[in-house]
């Protein structure tokens, strides 16, 4: 039986009934590609949270800078994502952007929410995510990558949990995503509506802690408290493509 010998987190997935599962599975309108117990076994694996920019946070659209905007109830849904994993690993997991763009509303996110690592104005996606797994000792599989794109599809074939944000724009990209098996979950809301928090909000509910999560922090608990402490010690790390090779460099 696959639940011998369990521990810890593992427990927790136990403690699900596919009772509990097909609830969940219930409060969501998005596609679900696997069923909520292999993302359960997926999610186990993760150490990272790697998000796209463009058409993920956002519609796309661009300002005259070049820059694209995000929101706050996506930032918190991402916060409360990062401690969800903090109460059942004792660790703040690795979080970074990934965007083919120069876009500055992404540096001062990652700035505020005190991401590990952006990458940016690298078009082949797939070379900075194998540079972000080799530089902090992660593996491929152990990524959830947030994504919408033809461009993010390099990566969405090596990471071991793929969140796809849904687009009625593009219907033929989404199709070809589920026939190659790059995609596990397709979110029911666009970039400009919150797809990222319907996913933040779908793992929560997948790893059995949601209303502990959410609980500590309407009541600011010292574990919240030492968590914000220690995401808060993390600045980013800023990497670029310089003479075809990825190196650490500020934007400018």
């Amino acid at each position: 039986m696959r639940h011998a010998g369990y521990t810890g987190f593992e427990k927790i997935l136990i403690c699900m009934t596919t009772s509990d599962l097909d609830h969940l599975k219930g409060l969501f309108s998005g596609t679900f590609l696997v069923e909520p117990l292999t993302l359960q076994e997926k999610l186990l694996k993760v150490k990272a949270f790697v998000f796209d920019w463009d058409g993920v946070f956002n519609n796309g659209t661009k300002d005259a800078s070049g820059s694209s905007p995000f929101n706050e109830v996506d930032s918190m849904g991402i916060n409360m994502l990062r401690f969800n994993h903090y109460l059942w690993k004792g660790k703040i997991p690795f979080t970074a952007v990934i965007t083919g763009e120069l876009n500055t509303a992404a540096f001062t996110f990652a700035r505020r929410e005190h991401f590990h690592g952006v990458y940016y104005n690298i078009k082949n996606k797939k070379e900075a995510l194998l540079h972000l797994c080799e530089r902090h000792g992660i593996d491929p599989h152990e990524v959830a990558f947030f994504y919408d794109d033809v461009l993010d599809l390099s990566v969405a074939e090596l990471v071991g949990l793929r969140i796809m944000i849904g687009r009625p724009g593009s219907p033929l990209l989404s199709a070809l995503a589920q026939r190659n098996k790059l995609v596990d979950y397709i979110t029911a809301m666009d970039g400009s509506r919150n797809a990222i928090r319907e996913a933040t909000e779908l793992l929560m509910g997948l790893s059995g802690k949601y209303d502990d999560t959410i609980m500590q922090r309407v009541h600011y608990t010292d574990t919240y408290h030492q968590y914000l402490t220690n995401r808060n010690a993390h600045e980013p790390t800023f990497y670029t493509l310089t003479y075809s090779e990825i190196t650490e460099q500020q934007p400018k």
